[in-house]
């Protein structure tokens, strides 16, 4: 992991003055190195790429990346049902909803999307095929259906290490709902998912607590023969059962920014998801063999000077999700030295910093921090300033800014 881009932040927090801040900019030279390390490991083994629409919530940036990924990006991983509506209303070819419904509306969201495009439906649970076939009958619209393969480890029996996502955790599991989607003439199962988010999503030198770092790594390195395992048994199943599209279109997906060097080694996957490694949120420093550059970060000016060494800025109190705790406050990387106070942190309408010793920065001046993650500051920010060779240029709107509200 690239730690900085000390080289170009004093130019940038040259160009920020006299805008109006607080802003969020892209560092798209940082930004399409990220797209091309990314993709080398589905080029050199032969899989397909989806883009995880959480982690950059900005369609131009999202657009760039599909366009310069060289036909390797084949469609995008959507969060709610009703973005993925918003996404096939814009043209979108090929839609993955990687979230299970929550209710009937969402039912009828994908199929007013598969009016339009190509939208699959994840599930997990009977339930989901029930809202999703019924809302398909009354249509009279075909929708793609994905099974959502629980990929977390369980070394000792009941000892879970990894997210809570689907209950699907057997070969046997996957087989008994992909037959109640075959039984449903509106349906038809096109996929697997089995995210191996305790790889994908755990770094291996995390910058706090740091002597947790080699459980960290012992947890990826000994889980992993298990996740391609029971991923390959799940698929070799679904085969046996006759249960695949035989057409030759079926897929599966595993996999996210974190771990695309081994997921692109599985056999059994055909598509491996990227997102947050565009970005690079802090949270998503310290992956060893990864060498990605900081891209996204926002900019806020100080308006006070409260005591000797600290100023105070404007805004920034944008905490990331997740469990509580420092690691999920952003972090001001310019200029060199800047911290959070432990008391305050990252504060709502005001963010004081202590500066290094011998800085001086005047009401006015600006002071530059990455988010924890990549995609949530989308949701503050109307639009991302576009930043080339350290230098400001077009700013593009974000979901927010276009005014598209993925969840109502």
């Amino acid at each position: 992991m690239q730690a900085s881009l000390d080289p170009k932040r004093p130019l940038i927090a040259t160009a920020l003055r006299g805008r109006p801040l607080p802003l969020a900019f892209v560092d798209l030279d940082a930004f399409d190195q990220n797209l091309a390390r990314l993709l080398l490991p589905a080029q050199v083994h032969g899989k397909q790429v989806r883009l995880a629409t959480k982690s950059l919530r900005c369609p131009a940036l999202i657009e760039r990346a599909v366009a310069r990924s060289g036909g390797l990006i084949t469609g995008l991983m959507t969060f709610s049902a009703r973005e993925t509506l918003l996404w096939a209303e814009r043209g979108a070819a090929d839609l993955l909803l990687g979230y299970p419904l929550a209710g009937p509306h969402d039912a009828q969201l994908l199929v007013q999307a598969n009016r339009l495009t190509r939208a699959a439906a994840m599930i997990d649970a009977p339930q989901h095929v029930a809202w999703l076939a019924a809302a398909a009958r009354a249509a009279q619209v075909q929708v793609p259906v994905w099974l959502d393969l629980d990929m977390g480890w369980r070394p000792l029996g009941g000892t879970h290490i990894g997210v809570r996502r689907s209950p699907l955790r057997t070969p046997a599991d996957v087989v008994a709902l992909a037959r109640l989607v075959a039984e449903e003439p509106f349906l038809e199962l096109r996929g697997l998912m089995g995210y191996e988010a305790h790889v994908a999503g755990l770094a291996d030198e995390g910058r706090l607590a740091s002597w947790q770092n080699p459980l960290k790594r012992w947890i990826k390195e000994r889980s992993w023969p298990d996740i391609v395992v029971r991923r390959g048994q799940a698929v070799q199943a679904l085969r046996a059962a006759g249960l695949c599209a035989a057409d030759g279109s079926w897929a599966c997906n595993g996999g996210g920014s974190g771990s695309v060097d081994r997921t692109a080694q599985d056999p059994s996957v055909t598509e491996i998801t990227i997102g947050s490694g565009l970005l690079v949120g802090h949270l998503f420093d310290g992956y060893r063999g990864l060498d990605l550059a900081p891209s996204l970060h926002f900019a806020l000016a100080v308006t006070r000077l409260p005591g000797v060494g600290i100023v105070t800025c404007a805004g920034g109190g944008w905490i990331a999700s997740g469990s509580a705790g420092a690691d999920r406050l952003p972090l001001p990387v310019w200029p060199a030295g800047c911290a959070l106070l432990p008391v305050e942190g990252a504060g709502e309408v005001q963010t004081p910093i202590r500066l290094a010793a011998g800085l001086q920065l005047a009401v006015g001046d600006v002071v530059i921090f990455r988010p924890a993650k990549s995609g949530e500051l989308a949701e503050i920010f109307n639009e991302y300033l576009l930043v080339t060779d350290g230098v400001g240029g077009a700013a593009v709107p974000t979901y927010r800014g276009l005014g598209w509200n993925a969840w109502a």
